[in-house]
Parts: structure tokens; sequence; C-alpha cells
């Protein structure tokens, strides 16, 4: 499968160059060198170098079960009942102080964040807690405020390199942080992002604990699907990202969880034509997970792929994307990350056993009607023949799954203030709809969201 979409991608992108002979400069080739300057010649010193900033994000959503209960809340009693709605309703903010690099061969820094939630939805009814929205005592009661070191680490730099050690944030395509809650997740451990050449770059990292997104503790990590809630101590993960062409990017990465999982990940993506005309981006993304160790998530080998094509013409921007996963049991990543760099990962991540799906999307970007910042966004995708019938191991619930089917709809709209003093402030506010058969896991619901995000500087 592996070959197959490779083969298919390189297939695609030679005949879109081959009909596209105005766009000549971008399918250029990249020349493989060294970089001519480095980072730490430039570096400004520990103090000189410094700066003060942060954000502050207010973060609602409000959920409704449309068929079968499915949330549960504590009542004072202790008694657990099922509830169709969840409402939470959080600000979050974070003071991130980052030295410079002091100068010399080898410079050194230091970057420290704090991170601070408040609840301002505090109904045990309304909140459905525990949950990873709002952070809530074991009997389901709201946190009404917290704080936590969200970021704290050292790193070192020579040249173009440089390595990190201690709680930081991660962008890889199995080892990411999540932001799609009032803060962010983080990761503790060491991590090397080496930027030598002019287009290619190689990362290294290997972490021991995760900082949730709404908890004040680390934990260990844990996979998304699971059902039984084993732990690992460590994921270590290695890459490299190559720019062949000005128009194609390329990542390969490989990533061992201890116990669970080795994993295999190659991406790619290529952008065709110039968009004040017509131009074509082609996606690919490519996971190949099997079991390692001592198997603590049982047997394990799945192959899931995406490849997602795209046209815009200036304000308009209309996608396909078709997403399959070949194995009988859910493609599956870390829990509090990000690590599933699949175009079809939506509220639903539409990757059950043996799953297929289809997305249509179309973007309007109002720039080109004189608003720079304000776009909209509409999708539906649907997914279909999850069979979870043959899986044989015991980490995941999926032997009731036999044809299950569903599908998602979504509205959007979006604005990031372009210059002021509330530059790069942003609001977006998003509809979904999702509907499953009866024994699809996420069930059918809508959810109305609305996040504020406020950047700030301070020095």
């Amino acid at each position: 499968m592996r070959l197959f979409t490779l083969t298919a991608l390189a297939v695609s992108i030679g005949t879109l160059s081959a009909t596209a002979q105005a766009d000549t400069q971008s399918q250029e080739y990249v020349p493989f060198s060294l970089k001519s300057s480095s980072e730490q010649e430039q570096a400004k010193g520990f103090i000189d170098g410094q700066s003060l900033s942060g954000s502050t994000r207010n973060w609602y959503a409000r959920e409704r079960a449309t068929r079968a209960p499915l949330f549960k809340y504590y009542k004072s009693d202790g008694s657990r009942h099922d509830s169709h709605s969840r409402d939470n309703w959080v600000q979050g903010t974070i003071l991130n102080y980052s030295s410079g690099f002091t100068q010399g061969t080898v410079g050194f820094a230091v970057e420290a964040a704090g991170y601070n939630a408040i609840a301002l939805e505090q109904g045990r009814a309304a909140v459905a807690g525990p949950n990873n929205r709002t952070l809530t005592h074991s009997d389901g009661d709201p946190v009404g405020q917290w704080s936590k070191m969200g970021l704290a680490n050292v790193k070192a730099r020579l040249s173009n390199t440089t390595l990190t050690v201690g709680r930081q944030s991660v962008d890889t395509p199995m080892i990411a942080y999540i932001g799609n809650r009032a803060l962010p997740s983080s990761f503790q451990g060491a991590f090397l992002h080496s930027a030598e050449f002019e287009n290619l770059s190689l990362d290294l990292g290997t972490f021991d604990r995760v900082s949730p997104r709404t908890e004040q503790s680390l934990s260990k990590f844990r996979s998304e699907y699971s059902a039984t809630g084993v732990e690992t101590d460590r994921a270590s993960t290695a890459g490299i990202n190559y720019q062949p062409l000005k128009s194609l990017t390329t990542s390969f990465y490989a990533t061992k969880v201890e116990d669970f999982w080795n994993q295999y990940y190659v991406g790619a993506s290529h952008v065709l034509g110039d968009s004040a005309v017509l131009s074509l981006s082609t996606g690919l993304n490519y996971y190949k997970t099997v079991d390692a160790g001592s198997k603590k998530m049982g047997e394990i080998d799945n192959d899931t792929y995406s490849v997602s094509f795209g046209l815009t013409h200036q304000a308009h921007t209309l996608s396909a994307s078709w997403q399959q996963v070949n194995g009988n049991e859910y493609f599956d990543y870390l829990h509090e990350t990000n690590g599933i760099f699949l175009a079809n990962s939506l509220l639903s991540d539409f990757n059950g056993p043996n799953e297929k799906s289809l997305q249509i999307s179309y973007v309007l970007n109002m720039a080109q009607y004189g608003v720079p910042g304000l776009k909209f966004n509409l999708y539906n995708a649907r997914g279909w023949g999850i069979d979870g019938t043959h899986y044989k191991g015991t980490a995941y619930d999926v032997r009731g799954m036999d044809g299950e089917t569903h599908y998602e709809w979504g509205i959007g709209t979006s604005y990031a203030v372009q210059s002021g003093a509330l530059k790069d402030t942003s609001i977006r506010a998003t509809y979904t709809a999702h509907r499953a058969s009866k024994a699809q896991a996420d069930g059918s619901l809508d959810e109305l969201r609305i996040v504020t995000t406020i950047p700030f500087n301070i020095l």
C-alpha cells in the first residue's frame, strides 16, 4: 500500500507538471547545500535577546447529543447520571519568557511559560466532567482556577542546530502539541532540531511525560483509542524534512513508543500553478504502525493514508480528501498529542478499523474582496465500511463494529485582526454536526464552538 500511494502521488505530480508549462519556476530543483549563515552567529545575548509575551484565549463549546445520551455527570450525592448536553467555558492564559542565546560558538538560552485556566462555567451538570475540556475534581466538581508550568527548558545551540531539554512544545507528525483547548499540551524530554542545510532539516527527540491540556500534573503516555488505559514510559522520534523542489516538501519520520508500537510516516505536499488564475495543491499522508516490545496494546498491523487535492482560484478553494484505514484496529496515536496528520481528522478522526472516508470542503478567503483576515469554510465528510469483527487483540473495543457508517458536516468563520493594538487577535466560530450508526463510537451530536485568542507582548 505504501508503494501504491507513493507511486500515485508521483504520477499525479508528474502529470500535472507536464500540463502546467506556465508554472516552471516553482518546479525548479532546490540544490542541496549548506546554509551560508548561522543563527548562532547572530545571537544578541542572554539579556538583549530576551522576550516576554503570551496570549489569552476564551474557549467555549456547547454540545448536544441528538440520540442516545453521550455524557455523564455527578450529583452531590455521588450518583452518576446520563446527560444529552455538555457546556464548557474556560479562559486560558499563557505568559512566556524566552531569553536570548548567549554569544559564542555554543549559545545557551532558557524558556519558561506559566499556564493559567479559569473555569467560567462551573456547574457540575453543565460541565459533565471529568473530561479534557474543564479541569474537575474526581467527583466532577470544576476547579475554579488553576495554574502550572507549561514550559520549562534549557537550550544549547551550535550553528543552526538546537538541543532543547526539559518541558517543551514539539510539532512532528507523531509527537505534536495539541492546541484545540483553552491551553495546549507540552512534553518533557529532549529534542534536537538541526537545520544546517538550505532545504533539509533533521529532528531527533525522546520524551517520558506529557503535560495534558486540562491537567496540572505530568502524565505517562497512553494511546488515544485504547479501551484498557495501559501506559508507557517513553516515546522517541526521528525524522527528516526535505524540499527537493520549490513547490514540493516531503517528510519522513519514525517513532518508537516503548512496548506499544513502532510507527512510520511519509508525507508530501505539492503546489502547482498560480492561485490568482488556478492552482492545484496535492497532499499525501501515510502511516504504518506495528506492535513492538511487550505488546501492551496487543498485536497491531495497520496501514493508514490520506490523499487530498485542492483547487484555488483567487478567493475560492475547493478540496477533496480520501482517507483509508487498512487494519482490524483503529489507526491510533498518543493521547494529548496531535500526532494524526491525516486529511479527514475532523471532529471525528474517521479512523475506525478498515474505514474509508471522503471529505469535500470549500474555503472563501475574503481578502480578495477587501476584507483581509476574514475566512469562511464548510465541509462534508462521510465514513463507511467500518469493520472490527476480525480484530483478535484486547486493546480496542471494536468487535461490535460491522459495516458501521457516519457522516459529519461543519460550517465556520474566522477573523484575524491585521493591524493596530490587537494585531493577530483571532476569533473563530464553528458549528459541527456528526451523525453515526448505532455501533460507531463517536455518536450523534451537534457542537457549537467559539474561540477568541488575544496575543500580547510585554518585552
